[in-house]
């Protein structure tokens, strides 16, 4: 009875192990500063996604304005550079960016509906291109 516990006990360990060692950007949270931590969810989770895909985020403008600060894409908003050791620079842009989160937050639905890279720019330019000028981010190839 007591070896069954143990490898029953060791068995769920090496699960939850795999299960979090194989997410994409696992350990982002860790990385992320003290003010995405206590961003409200909707933020939080924005710049998660933004950790974990910035070639996706690369792919789609930010029509909030902020292509005048010099951002290039909606990734912009979240992230300044990543060094090639991985270190993140953030921006704290998006942290008080209500359409900066709701784009990612459309594309981090539409992905998650298996929507294409192309289909998810043209939805993304035609719901938020009236918010204002959008970066200059070219279009995304498939």
């Amino acid at each position: 009875m007591h070896l069954t516990k143990s490898l029953l006990v060791l068995l769920l360990t090496l699960v939850l192990v795999a299960c979090a060692g194989g997410s994409k950007g696992a350990g982002s949270v860790a990385r992320l500063p003290d003010w995405v931590r206590d961003a409200p969810p909707r933020v939080r989770s924005a710049y998660e996604y933004a950790v974990a895909n910035p070639e996706e985020l690369k792919k789609y403008p930010c029509y909030c304005g902020c292509g005048a600060m010099g951002h290039t894409s909606n990734l912009s908003c979240y992230i300044q550079d990543i060094a090639p050791d991985g270190t993140i620079t953030f921006d704290n842009h998006a942290n008080g960016c209500g359409i900066c989160v709701d784009i990612t937050q459309d594309v981090m639905r539409l992905k998650g509906e298996g929507w294409s890279s192309p289909k998810v720019r043209a939805y993304i330019d035609a719901q938020y291109s009236a918010f204002g000028p959008g970066t200059n981010t070219p279009l995304p190839q498939e």
